[in-house]
């Protein structure tokens, strides 16, 4: 008999989709705030599953070539630049420009249209004193000190300016759409709860795409068929840690039994704000959000559209009973009106 939840809210989905004795539900901790961008996952995630190359464009987003999820990219490391101050809280996007891409005043100097002051290519026009100690020759600014940049002078020191770096990764939800809306059974539940693609059955109809709330899943160019992360289920199943995990420096991307890893999620999450770090939060962890909570959850520093997150996603296939329900409504009342047209005509 299927669960009550079955469509909506808390559920265990390994049982759910039929599995008889499931193993503890696997899934991923991701920790943004030591994540130091070093895209080892990435690579380590290609490596593994044998996924094409990608990232060889320069996108002009700090050092995010990859740019998002794709067919060729189940996980990304995003780069978010802020500048705020390092430490100081400041509202979400409030240090983002607002203005003009660029100042008339800096297009001219761009344009080599500005006054001449001395240097090739030139400084902003009013600065002689500038040129002038370029023209001196080098200048000798003290041996370089022990500590990494601002740790040894405070934080008031410091530039206004961090980056959050998150490793995004399809989130497994406890209600999948893609599953729900795939014609093919293509996409299955594992019995460490996880979703895959059967790259073999799937005929790239598109639909999964479209139902994700995340915008995870892709379907690969010259393909057709559809592609995301899939929790490295051959490696789980033989008892290894997913090649993301295994070959992350820092230990960011944490891998282990789900109701673990949300137990060592809420110690770190109440650490940092002893710490000073009161914006930390956590992000899919919950069971009674809008997708049953997700098998790889995130800690963020910031709100989750920074990271490109929607704030309260939801399974697109929640409503699906209540639209039943009225399109047969809709086909009685239609079929109740044409017998009535043909006894009232026939009269």
């Amino acid at each position: 008999m299927p669960d009550a939840n079955s469509l909506y809210g808390p559920l265990d989905p390994a049982p759910d989709a039929g599995w008889v004795d499931a193993p503890p539900r696997m899934g991923f901790f991701t920790d943004t705030s030591v994540c130091i961008g070093c895209k080892a996952c990435e690579v380590a995630c290609k490596e593994w599953n044998g996924v094409p190359d990608s990232g060889f464009d320069l996108l002009g987003m700090s050092y995010d070539n990859t740019g998002a999820l794709t067919a060729n990219s189940w996980r990304h490391v995003a780069f978010i630049e802020q500048p705020r101050p390092a430490g100081h809280r400041t509202p979400p996007f409030a240090g983002d420009p607002t203005g003009p891409a660029i100042s008339p005043a800096s297009a001219a100097a761009g344009a080599g249209t500005a006054p001449d002051t001395g240097t090739n290519p030139g400084l902003p026009p009013g600065r002689p004193e500038a040129a002038a100690r370029m023209a001196a020759g080098p200048e000798f600014l003290g041996m370089p000190g022990a500590q990494p940049p601002g740790r040894d002078s405070g934080a008031e020191s410091r530039t206004d300016f961090r980056w959050l770096m998150m490793s995004d990764v399809c989130k497994h939800c406890t209600h999948a759409a893609c599953l729900d809306v795939c014609p093919t059974g293509s996409l299955f539940r594992t019995e460490f709860g996880t979703v895959v693609v059967q790259e073999d059955i799937c005929n790239g109809c598109g639909y999964c795409i479209s139902a994700c709330p995340y915008g995870v899943i892709d379907q690969r160019k010259g393909d057709g068929r559809a592609w995301k992360c899939t929790l490295c289920y051959d490696r789980i199943g033989a008892g290894m840690t997913p090649a993301c995990a295994q070959a992350c420096p820092t230990e960011s991307i944490q891998y282990g039994p789900l109701d673990e890893l949300r137990e060592r999620a809420a110690t770190r999450v109440a650490a940092l704000h002893e710490r000073g770090v009161p914006e930390a939060r956590l992000y899919g962890h919950d069971p009674t959000d809008g997708v049953g909570g997700d098998g790889a959850f995130f800690l963020l520093l910031d709100e989750p559209e920074v990271y490109g997150l929607p704030p309260d996603p939801v399974v697109t296939t929640r409503d699906l009973p209540k639209m039943w329900k009225r399109a047969g409504f809709a086909a009685l009342a239609m079929a109740a009106a044409a017998v009535a047209a043909f006894v009232g005509g026939s009269s």
